[in-house]
């Protein structure tokens, strides 16, 4: 009786012993399984929001990629302009005007420059054709109602400006002392705002309509920002300046 006694205690001990366990193991899998869930999703953010920061977590999230593994590991395939175009590069600010990146600033200085070789040529072929009715009504409608309190004659700021457009454009356009030229034109071009917005005021800029289609302190703000470009940065390619510079530059372009 003892002996059987014993053995009942022992068979329960035993069995209370595996429920214990198995609770504690059910506890464990659960407590798990709640920190697993609260942790998952913070997880998931930080992955989103480091794949949106990241340039190559925004061409994959884009379905781009601006070099392509090829099937040999470590072997990568030249990256295609269409990848330039549409990969994480669409969204890279040039730091370094040369090379490639200087071709359009040609077309647009040669322009550019044309244009102010016309707009200085009043009154006929050349700058301050005087006695003509352009240039005289020039100085009569600009200079002399709105530049009044500039000293000397009215004729002679209206040649200078003349002067300025003409042959700063024609300078311009080649690349022949394109920051003197920029700088000049560009002064120019801020008194021509000046003229603009004091005779006809803003226009209702920014979101305004102009009943004449006429809007005319623009264009020559646009000009201003462009010559302050080639101001800052020069005249680039195909230019006389770049000429000079290479035959009288003491640096080393062969990096």
């Amino acid at each position: 009786a003892a002996r059987a006694t014993h053995t009942a205690t022992t068979r329960f001990r035993t069995t209370h012993a595996d429920s214990s366990s198995h609770q504690g193991l059910v506890s464990s899998k659960t407590l798990n399984m709640r920190v697993t869930s609260a942790i998952l999703p913070l997880f998931l953010a930080i992955s989103s929001v480091n794949a949106f920061v990241s340039p190559r977590g925004v061409g994959r999230r884009m379905g781009f990629v601006s070099v392509k593994m090829s099937s040999n590991e470590g072997e990568q395939q030249k990256e295609t302009t269409w990848d330039r175009i549409t990969g994480p590069k669409l969204f890279k600010t040039v730091t370094n005007w040369s090379g490639i990146h200087s071709v359009p600033l040609v077309p647009l200085r040669i322009l550019t420059g044309a244009l102010m070789i016309h707009h200085g040529s009043e009154g006929g072929i050349g700058p301050a054709n005087f006695g003509t009715p352009e240039f005289q009504g020039f100085v009569d409608y600009i200079v002399k109602p709105y530049f009044s309190f500039l000293p000397g004659s009215p004729e002679t700021w209206s040649a200078i400006h003349d002067y300025v457009e003409f042959y700063g454009g024609a300078l311009f356009a080649i690349g022949l002392l394109t920051r003197p030229a920029a700088l000049s034109l560009m002064l120019t071009m801020f008194c021509a705002v000046y003229f603009h917005l004091a005779s006809g005021g803003a226009q209702g800029f920014p979101l305004g309509h102009v009943p004449n289609y006429s809007y005319d302190f623009e264009e020559p703000l646009m000009y201003s920002l462009i010559f302050l470009i080639f101001w800052f940065n020069g005249a680039g390619p195909l230019s006389v300046d770049s000429i000079i510079y290479d035959k009288i530059s003491q640096e080393d372009n062969s990096e």
